[in-house]
């Protein structure tokens, strides 16, 4: 085991004051607004640092004082009278109880953490809460089902894309775990309590013991099912721990319900051979199935994220082309014209090149970030804007009048579509963090929700206009599940497709979702076109898929 450090009370206050506030505050969701922890974590090591250097400046200075009195009264006590009979030595005596064990014992009673506690006091409002702790946790076990990433490729920094990884120890596992445990999740919690075990019985330093993780471990594969492997932890946890509050009634009543489910001709042999079974193989990604949430297309989805799944075959491939778009002779786009690139047939789904510079890109970043603020919905019945655990960023909403970039931006969206951006909402600016996704969804409101855009009296959203302002190391594709189409960021382009038929009905193979980023950050742009305005843009068709 490594060395244990204890710290000191007036830090131990600190670091909890600053953990265990109870007031609500927003999942850390953008990288954008995580960037300044860095900044901030820096500055308090610094600050840190200089407390240390002041404390051990101190301690110097009275370990010398020690050093330099101790070899003084030993001297001094091998005969009192002689030295007292010297009047140099009788003054010094005074001086010494009276003057400088008094600048001693104030040196001994200064405090030099005074300044780090300050400076903590002024960051402390900005620190995340535990609620942001779990939600960094849930957002890494995202991405690990998403991209079907076993917890040893988080521990061991074994990503796509990246060449050196932060690693995760048996502590950071074993809080993984327990993060899932508190929410009912016993399937990551299995998945990450069973590489804490590994990690620790390879001979890693651990804070937290072995019994521990085998009490969240062995319930968690009782939850899961898992009667014969549940009954072997819980063995291996009493032989570790004869005494454990829970070990001992636990393994009893597992054993009862091992012994019901096997028939009496077959138990012994059955229950020796699972359990033997059992205690050799390691829980992994696939030992347990992942239960089923809301999402119907989940597996779908997250295949397409990964790049399985897609449906772009030779045929479809043979019917896309790329060529250069003028508006219909736009006067603006005449010298200039952008080029577009077909992403897919039916639904038409384009990719526009170069539709932004580096400047323009850096500007808009500029503007969203200080109103960067956790992304929301409109509530479909009540038309209202709300946050959701199934979309996780950060954005913020430009308007033309906040400066040139923006309303030169929507003038060129209008130029490339030909739909008025009169009637559009404003400039979306989204950047993705941690696990930032947005899961399948609609842009446009469907017959059920009738009020989901009442508010803006403009119509439903015709089409939809998405910049990419970043590329991503790994993830963060657009995905359309129904199409089984995937596509990826590239920095400067935008793709375009219309949520509506002609005749306003919607075209629901135009559900999508943003996938988790896996590795970098993700800047997005958006423009949402609505109805109203486009009469003549984009007349109305005959039937009802024209």
């Amino acid at each position: 085991m490594g060395t244990t450090y204890v710290l000191p009370s007036f830090l131990l206050v600190a670091f909890l004051s600053c953990c265990c506030r109870t007031s609500h505050a927003e999942i850390f969701t953008s990288i954008s607004h995580m960037t300044g922890l860095l900044y901030t974590e820096k500055e308090l090591v610094q600050s840190l640092r200089d407390y240390i250097s002041a404390e051990e400046s101190k301690l110097a200075t009275v370990k010398s004082w020690a050093n330099k009195l101790d070899t003084l009264t030993r001297m001094t006590t091998l005969d009192p009278e002689g030295y007292l009979g010297h009047p140099v030595n009788a003054y010094k005596l005074m001086k010494r109880l009276n003057t400088e064990w008094s600048e001693l014992e104030s040196l001994v009673l200064q405090n030099p953490s005074d300044g780090f506690i300050s400076n903590m006091s002024t960051h402390r409002q900005y620190f995340p809460q535990p609620e942001d702790e779990t939600g960094a946790a849930k957002a890494l076990m995202r991405l690990q089902d998403t991209y079907q990433l076993d917890s040893e490729a988080f521990s061991r920094g074994k990503l796509p894309g990246v060449h050196a990884s932060p690693l995760l120890s048996v502590d950071d596992c074993f809080d993984m775990g327990k993060t899932a445990y508190n929410e009912a999740d016993y399937y990551h919690a299995v998945l990450w309590m069973q590489q804490a075990l590994k990690q620790l019985d390879s001979g890693e330093d651990a804070t937290v013991s072995k019994a521990d993780i085998l009490d969240y471990l062995s319930y968690s594969v009782y939850q899961m099912g898992d009667l014969p492997r549940a009954v072997e932890l819980t063995r291996r946890l009493v032989a570790i721990d004869s005494g454990h509050e829970r070990a001992g009634g636990n393994l009893r009543y597992y054993e009862k319900l091992l012994h019901k489910q096997l028939s009496e001709a077959n138990r012994q042999q059955q229950q020796q051979q699972e359990e033997q079974e059992a205690s050799e193989e390691h829980i992994q990604l696939g030992t347990y199935s992942r239960p089923k949430d809301h999402l119907p297309e989940r597996e779908t989805y997250e295949a397409l994220c990964r790049g399985q799944g897609l449906k772009m075959n030779e045929a479809r491939r043979s019917r896309l082309f790329c060529r250069y778009q003028d508006g219909k002779r736009n006067p603006r786009l005449l010298l200039r014209p952008f080029r577009e690139e077909d992403e897919w047939d039916s639904p038409h789904i384009v990719r526009y090149l170069d539709v932004l510079s580096e400047t323009e890109v850096e500007k808009i970043k500029e503007l969203a970030k200080p109103r960067l603020a956790r992304a929301t919905v409109r509530d479909p019945k009540t038309g209202v804007l709300t946050t959701a655990n199934y979309r996780v960023s950060k954005s913020a909403w430009l308007e033309g009048e906040d400066d040139a970039v923006v309303a030169r931006v929507n003038q060129r969206i209008q130029d490339i579509t030909g739909l008025t951006v009169d009637t559009a909402e404003l400039l979306q600016v989204a950047n993705y963090g941690v696990g930032g996704q947005y899961e399948p969804h609609f842009d446009f409101s469907r017959k059920d929700e009738p009020d989901a855009f009442k508010r803006l009296g403009t119509g439903n959203r015709v089409a939809t206009f998405l910049n990419y302002m970043t590329d991503v190391e790994a993830g963060g594709a657009t995905v359309f599940p129904d199409l089984g189409a995937a596509i990826w960021p590239r920095k400067g382009t935008a793709i375009f497709w219309y949520n509506l038929f002609r005749s306003g009905e919607g075209d629901y193979r135009t559900r999508h979702a943003a996938c988790p980023v896996l590795v970098g950050s993700k800047w997005v742009s958006n423009k949402w076109l609505h109805e109203r305005g486009q009469e003549f843009r984009r007349p109305c068709g005959l039937t009802e898929v024209d």
